[in-house]
This record gives C-alpha cells, sequence and structure tokens, in this order.
C-alpha cells in the first residue's frame, strides 16, 4: 500500500511538474518570439559582417602571395603591400569590435538553447547559427551527436580531437564532427574559438566516462540495493509512524472524563467532553497522513536521486517546495515597509477612537455637555463617526495592500461594493430611517408608545429595526423604514413632568342629574391607584345623545407604562361609585322590563328592606261595570 501511495505521489509530482512547464512555456511565447526576431536581425547582420571578412581574408591572402614574391630590392612595393595588410588587420579588429557589440546588446534577452547530456542535464547553451543550421538545430544536431557516443565501444576523453579549419574548430571523433565552434560562439562566451573548443570538449568527454561508469553493471546493482534499502527504511518509518500515532489516539480516549473535560466559554460549553476527544481524535488523523506524505515527499528525491536518468527529477520536487518558501521569504521581506506603515496607521487610529469613546462616555454620563447635543445622541453618533474613520483608515492603507494594483484585486473590489450597493439596498432605507429617528428623537428605550396599530414599550432601537413588547409580551420588531412612513405616540415622553391624561366614556340617562354624575366619575378617579389628585380630575361631556348624555372623565397619570392596570381600576371604581350612588348603567344598549323586575344595581348596594316590585294590572272601569251587569 505504502509503495502504491509513493508511486501516485511520484506520477502526481511529474505531472505537476509537466503542466507547469507548458504553463510557464505558454507564457513566454509572446516573450520568445520577440527575442527570435532580435536574434534573427543579429544573425542577419553577422552574415553581412562574416561575408565581408571572407572577402577581407581572400584579399589578405592575395596581398601575403604578392609580398612574398616581391624581390627584396623592391622596397616601395612592400611597403605598399605591408601598408595594405596592416589596413585590413585594422579593418579585422573594428569588425570583430563591431560584432561583440551587436552580441552584448542582446547578451542579456536573447533566448539560449541547451545542449542536452546523456542524463537530460544541460551541458552547455548555442546562441548563433552556423551555416544553414540554426542555433536550435545545432544545439539538437549536437545532443544526439553526443548521445551517440555512449555506445562507442572504447571511448577515451583523447577520442576527441581538435582541429581547426579556416573560419570554425571542430571537435572531431574519427571521421565524424561532433560540434564546430564559429567566432560567433566564441564572442558570445567572451573567449577564443580554441579555448571554448577545449572548454567543450573536456565537457562533453567528461560526460561520456561519468555516464559509462554510472551505467555499469557494478554501479546499477549498487544503486538498485541503495534504492531497496531506502525503500526499506520508509517502509518501516511509515509503520512507526502509524503505531506512534495509534498511541496517540488510545491515549487521547483514555484521557476522557479525566484531563480532557471539555472547552468552556464563560458559561457556554463550546466542546463537550465526548465532541473534543473526537475532534482531537480526528486531528491525530489528520497529522498522521501529513507526516506519512511528507516522510514520502521527502524519501522520493531521495529515490530520484540514486539513478541518474532521475535526478533533475529530485531537483524540480525540492524546488516545488524550496522556490515557494524563497519567494513567501522574499516577498515577507520586501513588503516589510509596507507592513510597518500600516502598522503605524493602525496604531494612530487605535488611539483615535480610543478619544472618541472616552468623548462619548463623558456626555453619556453627564460629565461633558455640548449645548444642542443631547446625551441619548452620543452612542449613535459615535457609531456613524467610527464607521467614517474606520473607512477613511482602510482608504489610507488601501495602496499598501499587497496586490492593490493589480486588475484582480481592483475587479474584486468593484464587484463586492456592486453586492453591497444593490444587495442592501432596504437595509440602507432601514438604516437612514434608524438614523433619522436617533436624532428626531421619537422615543427612547422603555416608552410606551403606538406605532401604527402597535401599543407597547419600545425594549431595542438599532439601525435596522425598532423591537416593542406589547401588554401581552409579545415582541413585535418593526423596520425603521415602517416607523418613519407611520404615525408615532409616545405616551410617556411628557409623562413625568406634565402627567398623561387618561380618559374613559360613560353614557347615563337624562334621568340621572349631571352633576350627580360628575361627582360620581370624580369620586372614582380619586379613588383609583396612580392617579394623580393634583392636577385633579375632570369631566366632559362629550355628546347628547337620543337617549343618554356621554360623560368623559379626564385624570392625570406619570405611570404611562401602567395604563392597562389604571384604566381597569378606574373602570371598577366607576361601577363601584355609580352603584353606591344609585345610579344605574343603562346604556347604550340595554333594554328592561321594569314591572317585576329586580333594579340593576347588586344586592349588596340596594338597603335592607328592598323588595322586588310586583307587577301592576290596570282595569278599566267601564269594562267592569259591563261586566257586572251581565
Amino acid at each position: 500500500m505504502y509503495k502504491l501511495i509513493i508511486i501516485c505521489v511520484c506520477s502526481t509530482c511529474l505531472f505537476v511538474s509537466q503542466t507547469s512547464a507548458l504553463q510557464k512555456d505558454s507564457t513566454n511565447v509572446k516573450n520568445d518570439s520577440l527575442n527570435s526576431i532580435k536574434l534573427r536581425d543579429l544573425n542577419n547582420k553577422l552574415s553581412v559582417i562574416e561575408q565581408q571578412r571572407i572577402l577581407d581574408s581572400i584579399k589578405k591572402n592575395e596581398l601575403e602571395t604578392q609580398l612574398n614574391s616581391l624581390k627584396t630590392t623592391d622596397n616601395l612595393k612592400k611597403v605598399e603591400l605591408q601598408n595594405k595588410l596592416l589596413e585590413l588587420s585594422e579593418k579585422d579588429s573594428k569588425r570583430l569590435q563591431q560584432k561583440k557589440a551587436q552580441i552584448d546588446s542582446l547578451r542579456n534577452s536573447a533566448k539560449s538553447f541547451p545542449v542536452i547530456g546523456l542524463f537530460k542535464d544541460t551541458l552547455y547553451v548555442i546562441y548563433s547559427k552556423l551555416g544553414s543550421f540554426s542555433a536550435k538545430d545545432r544545439a539538437e544536431a549536437i545532443s544526439n551527436r553526443i548521445n551517440n557516443l555512449k555506445d562507442k565501444f572504447g571511448f577515451t576523453p583523447d577520442s576527441l580531437i581538435l582541429i581547426e579549419a579556416e573560419a570554425t574548430v571542430d571537435i572531431t571523433m574519427g571521421e565524424s564532427i561532433i560540434m564546430s565552434i564559429s567566432e560567433n560562439d566564441a564572442l558570445w562566451n567572451n573567449t577564443s574559438k580554441i579555448e571554448l573548443a577545449k572548454k567543450y570538449k573536456t565537457i562533453i568527454g567528461d560526460e561520456v566516462l561519468k555516464y559509462k561508469s554510472e551505467t555499469s553493471l557494478l554501479t546499477l546493482a549498487k544503486e538498485i540495493g541503495l534504492a531497496l534499502l531506502v525503500i526499506l527504511i520508509i517502509y518501516l518509518l511509515v509503520i512507526y509512524i502509524r503505531k506512534l500515532f495509534a498511541w496517540t489516539a488510545n491515549t487521547i480516549q483514555e484521557l476522557e472524563g479525566n484531563r480532557i473535560n471539555g472547552i468552556k466559554i464563560r458559561n457556554y460549553t463550546l466542546f463537550d467532553s465526548e465532541r473534543q476527544v473526537r475532534v482531537l481524535l480526528s486531528v491525530n488523523k489528520i497529522i498522521k497522513w501529513l507526516v506519512i506524505l511528507l516522510v514520502a515527499y521527502i524519501a522520493l528525491p531521495i529515490l530520484f536521486g540514486i539513478f541518474p536518468w532521475t535526478r533533475n527529477f529530485a531537483e524540480t520536487l525540492f524546488g516545488y517546495i524550496l522556490t515557494p518558501i524563497k519567494k513567501i521569504a522574499s516577498g515577507l521581506w520586501n513588503y516589510m515597509p509596507n507592513l510597518i506603515t500600516i502598522i503605524v496607521i493602525v496604531f494612530v487610529f487605535k488611539y483615535v477612537f480610543r478619544g472618541l469613546h472616552f468623548l462619548k462616555n463623558e456626555i453619556e454620563k453627564g460629565n461633558l455637555h455640548i449645548p444642542g447635543f443631547y446625551a441619548d445622541w452620543s452612542n449613535p453618533t459615535y457609531q456613524i463617526v467610527r464607521v467614517l474613520i474606520f473607512a477613511f483608515m482602510v482608504v489610507v492603507i488601501f495602496p499598501y495592500l499587497p496586490g492593490s494594483d493589480s486588475p484582480v484585486f481592483q475587479g474584486v473590489s468593484v464587484f463586492l461594493g456592486f453586492l453591497l450597493t444593490f444587495g442592501s439596498a432596504g437595509s440602507l432605507s432601514n438604516i437612514v430611517a434608524g438614523l433619522v429617528l436617533t436624532y428626531m428623537r421619537l422615543f427612547k428605550i422603555g416608552d410606551r408608545v403606538k406605532i401604527g396599530e402597535v401599543i407597547g414599550d419600545v425594549i431595542e432601537k438599532s439601525l435596522l429595526v425598532t423591537r416593542v413588547r406589547t401588554i401581552k409580551n409579545e415582541i413585535i420588531s418593526i423596520p425603521n423604514s415602517t416607523v418613519m412612513s407611520s404615525h408615532t405616540i409616545n405616551y410617556s415622553s411628557d409623562a413625568p413632568d406634565k402627567g398623561l391624561i387618561i380618559h374613559t366614556t360613560v353614557t347615563i340617562g337624562y334621568d340621572v342629574p349631571w352633576r350627580d354624575m360628575h361627582n360620581a366619575l370624580i369620586d372614582a378617579a380619586l379613588h383609583t391607584d396612580l392617579i394623580l389628585q393634583e392636577p385633579m380630575p375632570f369631566v366632559l361631556q362629550t355628546s347628547l345623545d337620543d337617549f343618554y348624555v356621554s360623560y368623559q372623565i379626564n385624570a392625570y397619570i406619570r405611570e404611562a407604562n401602567k395604563q392597562a392596570v389604571i384604566y381597569s381600576n378606574l373602570h371598577q371604581n366607576i361601577q363601584d361609585t355609580c352603584n353606591e350612588r344609585g345610579i344605574e348603567i343603562l346604556s347604550p344598549h340595554y333594554r328592561s322590563a321594569r314591572d317585576g323586575n329586580m333594579i340593576t344595581i347588586p344586592s349588596n348596594y340596594l338597603p335592607t328592606d328592598y323588595k322586588t316590585p310586583t307587577f301592576n294590572v290596570t282595569v278599566q272601569k267601564d269594562l267592569q261595570e259591563r261586566k257586572s251587569s251581565k
């Protein structure tokens, strides 16, 4: 199983390496094409210079021939020929300087083509073309010729011979030319043709000898044995890692109820002991597999490094870890100035927030008075100012954030702003309404209010909703935009100072004197708890209807939140007072046949000698006389 894991990880790494290489190649296509154009232009210029060099070389040979054929007495002609040769030498020197300048201008940006060795490593690189061969074709051809050398029996570095031709230095073996080194190759490497040829001859010879040495049967046997040893060590490590984490899992289970008693935050139980054990076991399992994968990842480069054909894979795998770590470390180091700037900005704004919070507390406590500014405005004003200052701080910090100038970062910021703007349109209207309500001071926490058809005590005011508790202990949440669009009655705002007038209407028939009714209602109000004696209750006759008079009793209270109880007690006292004074409350809808029926006043209010009246019957006298005559 573990070998399968290792093989899977290896295959994945190889796939990722090839994918990343393809992605890198695709991103560099544009730059490579530009470099190719520059190299092509350079090679064209060098070709022109090379043609001129050939012509000058032919002319130089002719002059040398003429010079050698002159007689010793012909000094004038000899001097003339020598001067022409000197001019050609100076011209050749200028030509070399011109070629070198052309090459140096592209040294940093020109693309090179690697000559691949027998172990798929890069031996050296080729920049210039030669004849009809481009630099890429030359590199491929040289790589193939070097690859053929590994099959040459009895190969030694001395088998490679340097031969100087007219324009090149050739590295040959027998009748085969391995590589031809031109003047341009030497200029690209800042050396001479012969020195560069010697260097390349040594590299090629060492590469072939190294290949023959590392691919011998004895070496392969040693490498296979070493690979098996590494696999055995990995296998044993995985076994002991599993045993270690099995022991830690058993230890965690044994500690349940002893040292593992759950996690509590104040009175809230975040994890009980059983849940905490499950979490710890899951973490233990995750760490176990991470350690196993880490061991496999470290072991794979070691295995690849044993065999010469796969050593490049080892470097690639280690590069997957080391390259990101280097980039992260370099990025952090380069970001340090911006990070310090952000820390300073946050530090300054932190104390600005503390100063605002101190002012808010002083205003709330009444220690600081600002004309025209109420204490209950302090907290919402503090929240608004804090949001504005926080937004300003974000604007100041934004340019120092990593990647803030990238189009992707800016696009995401615009998209989030778009979502926030259009997705919170309703919420924004409620927030604006909440701010307006705060500064209008329509009500405060604890006030008895009527909002639309809802009556109750305000228990919460936020930027979005107002919550009201009704007398039936119901919690009703009203959006602030609804509060703004409906009428609001505040029963509590002036009740402590001026008193709140409660009122109720009683309808009594015209047979009851209005002064008696006034006195009865005022007495009932004065006997009601929580109704003020001063100012005195008063009665208003609000209407004279067809069958009754409407009497409205008005009384002052200070406890606006207890209206339901006060009204109930007032109605009870009105009933008792009217009963005590013999006033029947028969309206607005009451029908009775008084003859033979008991009065509506309760019996405990009636005199002790009260008797229910009998039915009265009236008989006409002429009817009685007619009956008697018969």
